[in-house]
């Protein structure tokens, strides 16, 4: 009794730490560095809804595999399924209103009306300092301040997810091109001698990279060409040197 006691003692922390977030900042589409405060962020995995604070974050329950939804009026809804928890920019597109043109021809404006200075204006282009420091005029909104702790951080993870994400294209298209299929079309390779090739001869990301676009029939040819000179135990290495450049 007192050894199930304690393994549940030790387990309830385990789940605790298993709790896991997604969090980020929500933007205009259309105005790249406009933040939207207020939006719906829901996670439908779980039905955990909060919202986006004056700055745009948001910080969520989730985990990987689960489904965000984010929702703001006047805006597209839009969906995020969580491949990892780094931490992310959402940007939302503005519905489009199709309203038809207002004739404002005859419409008259009063003078005094129009040349008015805003009254609350000044609560917005200034910000005070408190202390001794008394007001400092900013030239931008309050509203509109960005986040400054652990931004540089942030926009380390969001070059890296970036990376990763394109280097996750490059490898989808070396797939999709240097292929079983294609590469028995060209050479007529079949079963261990076609999975050896593939093996030795597969292009890196760093090949494919810098040649854009890759010329993927003309590699398969050359290497098949390198290929037909090798011996047979040869044929059977990973090891193998790398075709040298044209």
């Amino acid at each position: 009794m007192y050894k199930l006691i304690i393994i549940l003692f030790f387990a309830l922390p385990l789940g605790a730490f298993a709790q896991t977030v997604s969090t980020g900042i929500v933007y205009d589409y259309s105005k790249k560095t406009l933040t939207l405060p207020g939006v719906v962020v829901k996670n439908l995995s779980t039905q955990k809804t909060v919202l986006s604070n004056s700055t745009g974050k948001f910080t969520i329950p989730a985990k990987i595999g689960d489904l965000l939804e984010f929702s703001l009026m006047g805006y597209h809804t839009d969906t995020l399924y969580l491949s990892n928890l780094l931490a992310r920019a959402i940007y939302l597109p503005v519905k489009s209103t199709n309203l038809k043109d207002v004739d404002i021809q005859g419409v008259k404006i009063n003078k005094e009306v129009a040349n008015a200075a805003d009254p609350l204006a000044e609560k917005y282009t200034l910000l005070s300092t408190g202390g001794n420091l008394g007001r400092k005029r900013m030239t931008d909104k309050v509203g509109g301040l960005g986040l400054n702790l652990g931004y540089g951080k942030y926009k380390r993870q969001q070059r890296k997810e970036a990376d990763l994400e394109e280097r996750e294209q490059y490898l989808e298209e070396i797939d999709e091109n240097f292929s079983e299929k294609n590469i028995t079309e060209l050479t007529k390779l079949e079963g261990e001698d076609l999975k050896h090739f593939m093996i030795i001869y597969r292009p890196s990301v760093e090949q494919v990279k810098a040649e854009r676009p890759y010329r993927y029939t003309y590699y398969i040819s050359r290497a098949y060409v390198a290929w037909q000179k090798l011996t047979p135990q040869q044929r059977k290495l990973q090891d193998l040197p790398k075709l040298k450049a044209n």
